[in-house]
């Protein structure tokens, strides 16, 4: 008698899984060595961090942070002679490259900039975006298909075509470098990309659940709130991020629209290069901080995210 071993037509074969964890371990490492390349440059000093052949072992130091948190300036021997003894040990490090802290530089105030309008307009978008998804979902809207194209269509336009008329218009109404005005364009700008998410997310609820909830004697409101807003957490998780990335990276608006008292720190990040020389430790330092914030936040909602990404693909 023959035997034959059967085997499944759509479970991978063992070939199939060594190639498919082959490719995403060759795509991990490409991702991640120039990530952990600036993380290593900010522990650098200036002569390592330009050093050829480039050196992956090397002494750490922590003045790639000093340089970015202070702005220094240099002086003649004379007079740093002429100067007390360090009290610190960042003004010790400072120093020893023949230089003085003139003050505090103004990074923090970027990054401040950035988390206020980054996860501001966030906020926003998810809001009212989840508004609009639920309308468009469950009554009818007028015109319901056309909307939601004319809402698409702001996406597709491309910043630079509307970046004058806006600045002229922020100029006007004095929202030109302000927290609001920034706050207000990145809104309008993702609520197009949230209402769309989100309204299929909402639209794979069952309205069977709402419906019970209203004949127990909930409100359209409480429904909403207690019902629907639970069952889409996936999908605001994955739509934050989403809205998120895009205000923490956007550079050109932010280069435009912001000078001084709102600018974020993608615009502030190309000058350090013009303070003193290439400081690639201060860049890299930056960069890395930079970062963290948006690192946490999809790290806090990892659980939800690759849910409301694939959330709707299968339909039984």
């Amino acid at each position: 008698m023959s035997t034959t071993t059967a085997h499944s037509v759509v479970a991978p074969g063992r070939r199939t899984r060594f190639v498919a964890g082959l490719l995403v371990v060759i795509y991990a490492l490409v991702t991640m060595v120039p990530l952990a390349w600036i993380f290593l440059t900010g522990f650098k000093t200036p002569p390592d961090s330009i050093s050829y052949p480039p050196k992956v072992v090397f002494e750490p130091s922590l003045e790639g942070y000093v340089n970015l948190f202070t702005t220094r300036s240099r002086q003649t021997p004379e007079y740093m002679e002429s100067l007390p003894p360090p009290q610190t040990w960042y003004e010790e490090l400072v120093r020893s490259r023949h230089m003085v802290i003139a003050g505090p530089s103004k990074f923090g105030e970027r990054f401040l900039n950035s988390v206020i309008i980054g996860f501001g307009s966030t906020f926003l978008s998810v809001f009212l975006g989840t508004l609009a998804a639920y309308a468009f979902s469950r009554f009818k809207v007028p015109l319901a298909d056309d909307l939601l194209f004319f809402i698409l269509s702001t996406r597709m336009m491309p910043p630079i075509a509307v970046a004058i008329p806006i600045f002229l218009m922020y100029r006007t109404v004095g929202l030109s470098d302000t927290h609001l005005g920034m706050i207000i364009l990145y809104t309008a700008v993702n609520v197009s990309l949230s209402v769309w998410l989100l309204k299929g997310f909402v639209d794979e609820i069952p309205r069977e659940y709402e419906e019970a909830a209203l004949i127990d004697g909930y409100t359209r409101l409480q429904a909403f709130v207690k019902v629907v807003l639970p069952q889409m957490a996936t999908g605001i998780a994955a739509t934050a991020i989403f809205c998120l990335i895009f205000a923490w990276n956007e550079y050109a608006f932010a280069l435009l629209l912001t000078s001084g008292t709102a600018q974020t720190a993608p615009p502030f990040i190309p000058t350090i290069i013009g303070e003193g020389g290439l400081d690639w430790p201060a860049i890299g330092a930056g960069v890395t901080l930079f970062l963290l914030p948006v690192l946490v936040f999809t790290i806090l909602l990892r659980k939800h995210l690759l849910r409301g990404i694939t959330f709707g693909a299968v339909r039984k």
